[in-house]
C-alpha cells in the first residue's frame, strides 16, 4: 500500500541525509521537508525564531501521511502529531534528541560544537528548550523509534523514556554509535520502516 512519508532533517537540515533510506522505499511516495537557512536551503524573512520555522515545517506537510524525523526534527514530528492528529497516520522517530526531560540520561551536549562548526545556522535553533513530554500521552497513532545501542547525542536510555510516555510506540534497536546511524544502515532502517507500516498503519479506505 502506497503511503505519502514526508521526510525531516535532523540540526543541520541536511536534506540529503534520507536519500539512501529513501532509496530502499520506492513503493512509497517519500517527500523530504527543507528547513531555510539550513543547509543549502536559502532563508525565508519571515522565520526568525524556532517556532515560526516549526509553522514552515508543519505547512509543508498539508497531505495525510508519515512523519519520518531524525533527531532534533523529531520536534516537528511531534508538534504536527499533536495539533494535526487527522494528518499524521504515524510516527517514525530516529535518534530524537529533544521534546522531553532529559536530566539524568547522560547525554553528550552536542550544541557548542554544533555552533562552532556551522557559524551559519541560526543561533536560537540551537537555544530551543521544546518540552512535549507531558503532551506525548496525546499522540495515538502508531510510534516506531529507531535508536542506535550506542548513540552518545541521544542513547538508548532517551527512547526509553520516549516509550513510557507514548502509548502505541515500539522500539527498534541498530548496532550502531554514530548519531547520523541511519543513512549508514539505510537498508535495515527502510526495512524497519516498511516493516512498521505494513503491520501498524491501516491503509486509506
Amino acid at each position: 500500500m502506497n503511503h505519502t512519508l514526508y521526510f525531516l532533517p535532523g540540526a543541520l537540515g541536511n536534506t540529503t541525509f534520507w536519500q539512501p533510506v529513501i532509496k530502499h522505499l520506492p513503493m512509497h511516495d517519500c517527500q523530504v521537508v527543507a528547513y531555510p537557512a539550513f543547509h543549502n536551503t536559502p532563508p525565508l524573512p519571515h522565520i526568525q525564531n524556532f517556532e515560526q520555522l516549526s509553522d514552515h515545517v508543519i505547512q509543508h506537510m498539508p497531505k495525510k501521511g508519515i512523519v519520518v524525523a531524525q533527531s532534533m526534527g523529531g520536534l516537528f514530528a511531534i508538534r504536527h502529531a499533536l495539533e494535526n492528529p487527522q494528518l499524521v497516520q504515524a510516527l517514525v522517530l530516529v535518534a530524537t534528541s529533544g521534546g522531553i526531560n532529559l536530566h539524568g540520561l547522560d547525554i553528550t551536549d552536542w550544541r557548542a560544537h554544533y555552533k562552532k562548526d556551522n557559524p551559519t545556522i541560526p543561533h536560537w535553533f540551537t537555544e530551543n528548550t521544546t518540552n512535549y513530554q507531558t503532551l506525548l500521552k496525546h499522540i495515538q497513532q502508531p510510534v516506531l523509534l529507531i535508536w542506535a545501542n550506542q548513540d552518545p547525542i541521544s542513547p538508548l536510555t532517551v527512547a526509553t523514556r520516549l516509550k513510557q510516555y507514548l502509548p502505541q510506540a515500539k522500539l527498534h534497536i541498530i548496532e550502531a554509535s554514530d548519531h547520523h546511524f541511519a543513512a549508514q544502515h539505510a537498508i535495515e532502517v527502510a526495512t524497519t520502516i516498511a516493516t512498521f507500516i505494513a503491520s501498524a498503519v491501516m491503509p486509506e479506505q
